[in-house]
């Protein structure tokens, strides 16, 4: 007879959140024309919201969650692709920018990725209110960012900025609240967990 082992490493999916969360808000301060594209936001991508999510991915993997996997690890990358599309043109002047290619080219990836999110958000409605808020409102997010690739609209692209901060935001509070409520014992910041 095997004694089953009892999982008694940390969860995750707070760390991946807060990752995803802090890279958003601040990408999307400049989105929402509140500063330039600059290295901070760029060191942000690769290290926290790519390469500490592609982390959280793996250890969600060990822990049997693939929607964890398939969440963090593909959001993780999302980042690098993302500063590889604003840094290779400049490392490698043969590469074209999205900016400079049709405007098409940035919609299409905005788009793609898109539909992957809303895919997990369809996941999200068995899982708890906060999740649902933070998919929810990425594909929104990715929707105007696309719209406002693909017809140059500064509006659209400053209105989705505002939906970034929010997004953003909200991750980061599922992801403290997370925490909060590990640390307590009990519910503290509430979920809005599905009722069984």
């Amino acid at each position: 007879m095997s004694e089953s082992k009892v999982d008694i490493t940390g969860n995750p999916a707070p760390l991946g959140l807060l990752a995803f969360g802090m890279t958003t808000l601040l990408l999307n301060f400049h989105n929402a024309g509140f500063y330039a594209m600059d290295s901070m936001i760029l060191a942000m991508g690769l290290f926290y919201g790519g390469l500490a999510q592609i982390i959280v991915g793996i250890m969600e993997w060990k822990k049997g969650n693939t929607f964890g996997l398939t969440a963090f690890t593909s959001y993780g990358f999302f980042w690098l692709s993302l500063v590889g599309l604003i840094i290779l043109p400049k490392m490698a002047p043969g590469i074209d920018a999205p900016a400079t290619q049709p405007a098409t080219a940035m919609a299409l990836y905005l788009i793609v990725w898109g539909v992957f999110t809303l895919s997990l958000f369809l996941a999200t409605l068995k899982m708890n209110r906060a999740l649902q808020i933070v998919f929810g409102s990425l594909v929104v997010l990715f929707l105007f960012l696309a719209i406002g690739d693909a017809t140059s609209s500064i509006v659209m692209k400053k209105l989705a900025g505002w939906v970034g901060i929010f997004c953003g935001c909200w991750a980061m509070y599922t992801g403290m609240a997370q925490v909060m409520n590990e640390v307590h014992g009990k519910t503290v910041w509430p979920l809005g967990n599905k009722r069984r």
